[in-house]
């Protein structure tokens, strides 16, 4: 990939799509293409075809999805599985009839069986049950990694694909209802300490164990697969650090200020136990992440409150 071959981020505005384009201004590369929602539907066959024939790409970051928290993601199951059906399915084949020379996919860590082994290693996609709450998410972004497969083997394309692990950074959605763990934590203990809140109440028991990446590490392991990677497997992306929820909360409350009593309601859903990803592969390659977790919830924090002023 050359600093001035024509790059397509799709998804640019997104948490994930915004940080690529970062990276890349970041490394040098200027001739980078992309659209708006308003500008082009992804779901739409026709309209992605039209601007891959008229812009020719040759290299594509596919990072544009419908995303959303467990709430969302439970609540809108047909809009999460054919939003993101349509948005790779129209993306890879029209990357393979305009001759793009690689495609990085990226996915999301939930894609692995609700009870797999832990660590989660590549070779245990589809040995057993998905989490309910967001299986359709998971079917969509499986049938990615899969077609990136199916078109590698059966027409020779350079396309590859990334797992992340549990995102959290810069352009992340604060919304309470249809965000992940750390924004809506975020926005919770923000506005209860703006409130003066005795407490603040979350959801579950505490105890699941996640991994978290600061999204600036993925933009660089995308950045870093797109320059060295060009194997079949899906690789996972992740830090290969886990916290528990309560740990996250206390840690959350720590660099927002909040000083109250953090409460779980036991009666809402903890979701998958543990989700830890086996980063072996990844990091063999080479690749680490450079944020630790206190790092980059100062940064994200930081940027909360800035866009909190702005919209004032």
């Amino acid at each position: 990939m050359e600093k001035t071959s024509k790059i397509y981020v799709a998804g640019h505005r997104g948490m994930v799509g915004s940080a690529i384009v970062r990276k890349l201004e970041k490394e040098g590369y200027s001739n980078i293409v992309y659209r708006t929602s308003a500008e082009l539907d992804l779901t739409n066959q026709q309209k992605v075809e039209d601007f891959f024939a008229s812009e020719k790409p040759e290299y594509v970051f596919l990072a544009a999805a419908k995303v959303g928290g467990i709430v969302a993601n439970n609540t809108y199951r047909a809009d999460f599985l054919y939003e993101n059906l349509m948005i790779e399915s129209n993306i890879i084949h029209a990357s393979y009839r305009n001759n793009v020379s690689k495609l990085l996919f990226l996915g999301s860590s939930c894609i692995y069986p609700k009870f797999a082994p832990q660590p989660l290693k590549e070779e245990h996609l589809l040995t057993g049950l998905l989490e309910p709450t967001n299986e359709p998410y998971a079917i969509a972004k499986i049938a990615g990694i899969k077609l990136c497969e199916a078109y590698r083997d059966q027409y020779g394309c350079n396309f590859i694909s990334a797992m992340p692990t549990n995102l959290y950074g810069l352009g992340d959605n604060y919304h309470l209802q249809n965000s992940h763990v750390i924004p809506a934590m975020i926005r919770k203990f923000h506005e209860a300490k703006v409130n003066g809140a005795a407490f603040v109440e979350l959801w579950g028991t505490g105890t699941p164990l996640r991994e978290f990446m600061y999204v600036d590490d993925l933009a660089d392991a995308s950045f870093f697969l797109m320059m060295n990677y060009n194997e079949k497997l899906f690789i996972n992306a992740g830090t290969a650090d886990e916290i528990s929820i309560k740990e996250l909360a206390e840690t959350v409350k720590s660099v927002t200020g909040f000083e109250g009593e953090i409460r779980f309601d036991s009666s809402k859903p903890d979701g998958t136990p543990r989700k830890l990803m086996d980063c072996t592969r990844l990091h063999n390659l080479g690749w680490k992440h450079q944020f630790n977790l206190h790092e980059g919830l100062t940064l994200t924090y930081q940027y909360f409150l800035d866009s909190t002023i702005k919209s004032k």
